[in-house]
């Protein structure tokens, strides 16, 4: 595409193209180049369709339109955008912008003086308590190479607490069994770290190396980890659905999520047992510490600790005996067995 010499020609389709391309020429990964593209490209057609092609023509008054668009718009399950998908597209445009006021493009940054909705705290839906990840975990039928591939998966994310991403990537090289760690590699905005793996998971990583992956080899060997029956590498939606199957049909738990549900549960159940927060920041590869610190509002051991000890309807007091007519009363949940120790099976 021929680009004209005078920036004021330029119209915004092809702003757009350039500022696509120099995030390329960035190192920038083609996943952050495609979220942009989606965040920006509705704003040019939208422009477009009010005849305002270039970027000079882009004001203010037309931003906060494009904004009330925006809050006004469904997808296409009648749902609204939330708050945070609303600052990300809003966001997106004035960093777009910001490049191209420093290319002088444009003569002042309109973006600059939007006003942003505000930002949406939230929580992870639901964690996994440390009875219900055994549980899981022990539903799991190893008695195949593919159910013992895939009961080590879910051992090393919980224990690892890494990303259903960083799992698929993981090579034979990343494991080093001897100091307990595995080494993800270009992890989240391409950074690599090491990150420690338990006795537990260990033990599961070395039969599964020692007696299954062979046996998913014979045909081929593509040098990850966790492989396929035909020796290939596992898709991110495999690995999802081998999760979320896991979880609601193997385990029965009715929880959402998938393989980041691990993540999620590692990280609070080790806050419950007293990590220091910076260290879960350096585990799971959290550039910011305030990312870490959500899972702080959904740990509860320690505040049940306070409100048993502190409550006054707590201190001093007895359990109420159930009686035959209390409607409440009733046989309590099945429990995981306590018999079982997570220790590895031997796959048939």
């Amino acid at each position: 595409m021929t680009i004209p010499h005078d920036s004021s020609l330029i119209t915004l389709r092809q702003q757009l193209l350039a500022y696509l391309d120099t995030l390329t020429a960035q190192g920038r990964t083609g996943k952050t180049q495609e979220a942009y593209r989606e965040r920006l490209l509705p704003f040019v057609n939208w422009c477009e369709q009010r005849a305002v092609s270039y970027p000079a023509q882009v004001s203010l008054p037309l931003l906060e339109s494009w904004q009330r668009y925006l809050r006004g718009y469904r997808k296409a399950d009648g749902q609204p955008y939330s708050n945070n998908s609303q600052r990300d597209r809003l966001s997106a445009l004035r960093v777009w912008f910001r490049w191209l006021l420093q290319r002088h493009h444009i003569l002042y940054n309109p973006t600059e003086l939007l006003v942003l909705p505000k930002e949406e705290k939230r929580l992870p839906a639901q964690v996994l308590s440390e009875a219900e990840t055994i549980w899981l975990l022990d539903s799991l039928d190893v008695q195949t190479p593919t159910g013992f591939r895939n009961r080590v998966m879910l051992e090393v994310l919980w224990s690892s607490g890494i990303r259903r991403g960083e799992l698929r990537n993981l090579r034979l090289s990343d494991i080093d069994t001897g100091r307990g760690a595995v080494v993800v590699r270009q992890g989240k905005g391409r950074k690599d770290r090491v990150v420690p793996v338990g006795e537990r998971a260990l033990s599961w990583l070395e039969r599964y190396l020692a007696q299954v992956r062979p046996r998913l080899t014979e045909q081929y060997d593509s040098g990850y980890l966790f492989i396929t029956a035909k020796g290939q590498p596992l898709s991110l939606v495999q690995l999802t659905a081998i999760a979320a199957k896991a979880i609601r049909q193997q385990a029965q738990l009715n929880k959402p999520g998938a393989c980041h549900l691990f993540r999620h549960s590692m990280a609070t159940q080790m806050l419950d047992n007293g990590a220091d927060i910076r260290h879960i920041q350096a585990i799971l590869g959290h550039e910011k510490l305030n990312t870490t610190q959500i899972y702080t509002k959904v740990a509860i051991k320690q505040l049940k600790q306070v409100h048993s000890r502190t409550h006054p309807a707590e201190r001093g007091t007895q359990k109420p005996q159930k009686s035959r007519t209390d409607y409440a009363s009733g046989e309590p949940d099945a429990k995981p067995n306590p018999q079982r120790t997570g220790q590895p099976e031997r796959p048939r």
